[in-house]
């Protein structure tokens, strides 16, 4: 079995560039390893993405669900799976935490109904390891301001405060398994960290 690690934050927060870091350095230690995304990490999941995140739609919570779910059962059933059984290294930008910080401390869907979701949808697949990228809410916004924002970074920053409280109270239930990382910090001593505690972790 292969190692599943996890990148989670609020938009802006700077995972997905660690998360790339991460990618190319194992790789050059020979690695077998792979990046993926949710939603988008499958071509059946690129269609899904750029439903969700078109700033022209309009989409109800419970379909904005649906469609993260959807994305997500295919994306963990062909491609996370596999990977992890042919011992791979897979690196995800987002995963079912992201959904619970999203669609239920910032949408108000009910939790019981997310988690019923991710539990058929990736058969109670947990990683082996997630880093929480934690940083204030008005530093994201002004790192956002730079591009153009897709339909959920457009949302209010009362919804981006909700989000990061939801992903803080998500890592304090799973102690055993996050890591949080001060993203204030400079991307070289942001991934130091990570490799630090990778390591240490799983002696790589």
């Amino acid at each position: 079995m292969g190692l599943f690690i996890v990148f989670e934050g609020i938009d802006g927060s700077g995972k997905t560039t660690q998360a790339k870091k991460l990618y190319h350095y194992l790789k050059e230690k020979n690695l077998k390893t792979v990046l993926t995304k949710e939603p988008g990490g499958t071509e059946e999941g690129k269609k899904i993405r750029e439903i969700l995140l078109n700033k022209d739609y309009s989409i109800p919570p419970i379909a904005e669900l649906l469609l993260y779910e959807a994305d997500r059962s295919i994306h963990i059933n062909n491609f996370v799976k596999p990977k992890l059984n042919n011992n791979f290294i897979v690196i995800s930008d987002r995963y079912i935490y992201s959904t619970l910080a999203y669609q239920h401390f910032g949408r108000g869907i009910e939790r019981r109904i997310i988690d019923f979701l991710n539990s058929i949808t990736t058969g109670d697949l947990i990683p082996d390891i997630v880093f929480l990228f934690d940083i204030p809410v008005e530093e994201s916004l002004r790192r956002l301001n730079r591009f153009e924002k897709d339909r959920i970074e457009k949302e209010s920053i009362d919804f981006h405060k909700k989000l990061r409280e939801g992903f803080l109270k998500l890592a304090k239930e799973n102690e055993e398994i996050f890591y949080l990382i001060d993203a204030t910090k400079s991307i070289e001593d942001i991934f130091r960290d990570i490799k630090n505690i990778l390591n240490i972790r799983f002696n790589i």
